[in-house]
């Protein structure tokens, strides 16, 4: 079954003003590349971002039981908040994301729920982080939308971080 869609072209455009885009699934075939869409109510999206942040003082603190607790405490945000794990790798010392978040809820908010439970969680589980480290991560990061990369360039990349 096919999809169709009616976009309006400008300010109170009549229906002879809309352009149809028929779609044979969800996805939009621009040269060799399919990128799939999502949807909320109101809002259809293909929001990717390369996200990357680092322990305090970039310790080497994220290896071994710590690094799968992490893992798991960021599958269990991304999906209460509907967002998508296109890839993540945890080295020792920064952790790379890429993930599709709805824009209205943010990517902004997605960081901030990670971090602030992922270090709350972490250094009540692990007592060495909280001896060591004053708080587990920086205040900063990075985040990058895809837009210009294929997104299949961008995941090779995080899988050969490690």
């Amino acid at each position: 079954m096919k999809d169709a869609f009616l976009f309006g072209q400008g300010r109170g455009a009549t229906r002879a003003g809309f352009l149809l885009l028929t779609l044979d699934r969800p996805g939009l075939y621009t040269g060799t590349m399919v990128r799939e869409y999502r949807s909320n109510r109101n809002v259809f999206f293909a929001c990717h971002y390369h996200a990357v942040w680092c322990p305090k003082y970039r310790r080497k603190v994220l290896v071994g039981s710590i690094e799968a607790r992490l893992k798991q405490i960021i599958a269990d945000v991304c999906q209460e908040h509907q967002a998508d794990i296109e890839e993540l790798e945890v080295l020792p010392d920064h952790v790379h994301l890429l993930v599709s978040v709805d824009p209205q809820y943010g990517i902004h908010r997605l960081m901030k729920l990670i971090k602030g439970r992922s270090s709350r969680l972490l250094r009540q589980e692990f007592a060495n982080l909280k001896r060591t480290l004053p708080t587990l991560w920086t205040n900063a990061y990075f985040v990058s939308t895809t837009g210009g990369a294929p997104l299949s360039s961008i995941k090779q990349y995080i899988e050969q971080q490690k």
